[in-house]
């Protein structure tokens, strides 16, 4: 029998290239069959605006790769800003976690909307696009992850708050949402699962493992209980240090992203409850004598406690800020990651720090942060979220993203009075922390039964009935804000009725006809300059003869005749409506002229009644009666 003659070189070349070349060529055309029929979901961070092409805004499925189950990932804000970036423009990201997206009141509780109403009210003119990008339950995977697309959208500034949800956040070396404990492992699987095949295996493997093992039981568990797997990190553990470590890698390539395009960040240290949180958890260990040593976090907690009663402040201090570094059960991030941040900001020269931390010290009382400022361990009430814009928009300053604040630039006593947030925003947290705060860890087991009943908050106010609804029930911010206009409309509560239009207008900030409205509102409240300012906003969004019109009679009612100009010349070049407009603008310049020479010549009463008289043949009795009231003939 003849032998089989052995295979070539060159055809056993060929066999191997096959056998390593047709499973990938079978991947191929499995990938491109899900896409053709639509398997999966895309992970891009932004897509285009299903309401205006011409934008993009944040996809709500950009989160689903940094969770194992992603029926469980979170979603975040939806804020527009344009695919090609106009000249001009201010455009600055966000990102970070629950405190950065504004937990529990969101919307514009969150400290970039209160930065966004003051860069509105300073410099109204200005095109600003805040785009926060940030999300409940994770960490500095989704940082560094949005980073990589964040970097190609021509920013301005990227501001990052981000380091609590270290341990526990999806990923996280204690969480139940983790896929190991390499940085590097896990980006790597993370870039994996933008391919469909590898969504169509995570499902088919989590489908067949749901099957064999029914799984811990959720029902009633909240977030925070479903994310920790590890309640026990002790400081300096093997798993506290791979906390430290992820962090620092992710956030030193999501700084090094940025450094290598020339954007530049500005990276906030991390402020946590000190004074009115007990620790979590603490692991019992007894030192020489039997006491407590100070890896005990309850022990640390009462020392500090002793020490604040007998007003030694320093001491306590540093006794409450040891506790919760040793807090075993890693809500609250432990001081050693604010000292990454700054070794991070002093090892890139885009990267700015942030001192956050600094500010609330030294709004707390005898500089150690508690509940005045934060409403649990981490999460700042609204006077601080107002104080963590403040500290932003002081560092965009300094570093001349921003110009220096202008004589109307509102002060932060200013900021917290007229900022528009609702009362279906304030009760509406109000609810969230009070849940939160029957339920694990906070008091022990789960309280029995979901969230407290209505019956059980007395809720006599149409206001409470919805920040109810908006807390348990599902109800949508955008449905609230529309009842309670309606409510407001109803019982002509008109100043509040133009808060809940304020408060629209920061969620939709290219939409013209919310701003006119709101508006139209102020001039019926004869609230002049509110007024102005946002028919001044709705004509830089959407040019319009009526809207000029408003903006020349409010601008010279309130003698700012030099204002008044362009919206005159806009009126004329656009005056279908045939109204007798050129008298106006040529009695606008007489005024501008007479104006000039009275600041040469302030006593000047022939020059003051002249002003006073033009007015008064325009009919504009309120300028006119200003210019009345400087001359002592008419006192």
């Amino acid at each position: 029998m003849a032998k089989n003659k052995p295979l070539s070189k060159t055809r056993l070349r060929l066999f191997r290239a096959i056998a390593i070349t047709l499973p990938i060529l079978l991947i191929l055309v499995l990938e491109l069959a899900l896409r053709l029929c639509h398997y999966g979901y895309d992970p891009a961070v932004f897509i285009t605006s299903p309401a205006d092409k011409d934008y993009l805004v944040f996809n709500p499925n950009a989160s689903k790769r940094y969770f194992t189950d992603p029926l469980t990932a979170t979603t975040g804000n939806r804020e527009p800003f344009r695919k090609t970036k106009e000249p001009g423009t201010l455009r600055i990201f966000v990102l970070g976690e629950s405190t950065t997206i504004g937990y529990p009141y969101f919307h514009n509780g969150s400290f970039h909307r209160w930065l966004q109403y003051r860069l509105m009210r300073a410099w109204p003119d200005k095109k600003i696009e805040l785009i926060n990008i940030s999300l409940t339950a994770v960490n500095s995977y989704t940082v560094l992850g949005f980073a990589r697309e964040v970097a190609d959208q021509q920013p301005d500034a990227v501001l990052i708050y981000t380091g609590h949800n270290e341990y526990y956040g999806a990923l996280g070396v204690g969480s139940t949402d983790r896929l190991g404990n390499s940085p590097a492992l896990i980006n790597t699987l993370l870039w994996l699962r933008q391919w469909r095949f590898i969504q169509f295996l995570t499902r088919t493997w989590r489908a067949l493992a749901h099957l064999f093992s029914g799984g811990p039981p959720k029902a009633g568990k909240t977030r925070m209980e479903l994310m920790v797997a590890d309640q026990q990190i002790a400081y300096g553990s093997p798993l506290f240090q791979r906390g430290i470590q992820q962090f620092e890698t992710n956030m030193d390539k999501t700084l090094d992203i940025f450094h290598q395009k020339g954007i530049p960040v500005f990276l906030s240290n991390l402020v946590s409850n000190l004074k009115d949180q007990r620790p979590f958890i603490s692991i019992t260990a007894k030192g020489a004598g039997g006491t407590p040593d100070s890896t005990d976090a309850l022990y640390n907690y009462t020392l500090a406690a002793q020490a604040w009663q007998r007003g030694d402040y320093p001491t306590a201090k540093q006794d409450y800020s040891l506790a919760r570094d040793m807090d075993a059960l890693r809500f609250r991030a432990p001081e050693t990651l604010n000292t990454v941040i700054d070794r991070l900001c002093r090892k890139y020269d885009n990267a700015h720090l942030v001192d956050t931390r600094s500010a609330f010290d030294s709004a707390s009382e005898h500089g150690i942060v508690g509940n005045s400022l934060l409403l649990e361990h981490v999460h700042p009430n609204l006077t601080g979220y107002a104080l963590l814009s403040a500290v932003f928009y002081t560092a965009l300053q300094q570093h001349g993203i921003i110009p220096p604040p202008p004589a109307s630039d509102l002060t932060q006593t200013q900021l917290l009075a007229e900022m528009p947030i609702t009362r279906v925003d304030s009760l509406s947290g109000a609810y969230k922390i009070d849940n939160l705060k029957q339920n694990w860890p906070f008091n022990g087991a789960k309280a029995e039964g979901g969230p407290p009943s209505r019956q059980g908050y007395h809720l006599t106010t149409e206001e409470g009935d919805l920040a109810y609804a908006v807390a348990f029930e599902h109800l949508s911010w955008e449905e609230a804000m529309r009842q309670l206009y309606d409510y407001y409309s109803k019982t002509e509560d008109w100043t509040r009725a133009a808060t809940v239009m304020e408060a629209l207008c920061l969620e939709h900030p290219t939409e013209a006809e919310l701003f006119e409205r709101t508006a139209m509102l102020y001039g019926k409240l004869d609230k002049k300059e509110k007024a102005i300012l946002y028919f001044r906003l709705a004509f830089n969004r959407e040019p319009s003869f009526d809207k000029a019109h408003y903006l020349f009679v409010l601008c010279l009612q309130t003698d700012r005749p030099q204002e008044a100009m362009p919206y005159l010349d806009y009126a004329i070049a656009n005056n279908t409506a045939g109204m007798p407009i050129l008298p106006v603008r040529k009695t606008t310049l007489d005024i501008i002229g007479l104006e000039k020479r009275l600041s040469r010549d302030s006593a000047n009463t022939t020059l003051i009644d002249s002003i006073a008289n033009t007015y008064l043949r325009m009919g504009n009795s309120p300028a006119a009666a200003k210019y009345r009231s400087l001359n002592p003939n008419y006192r």
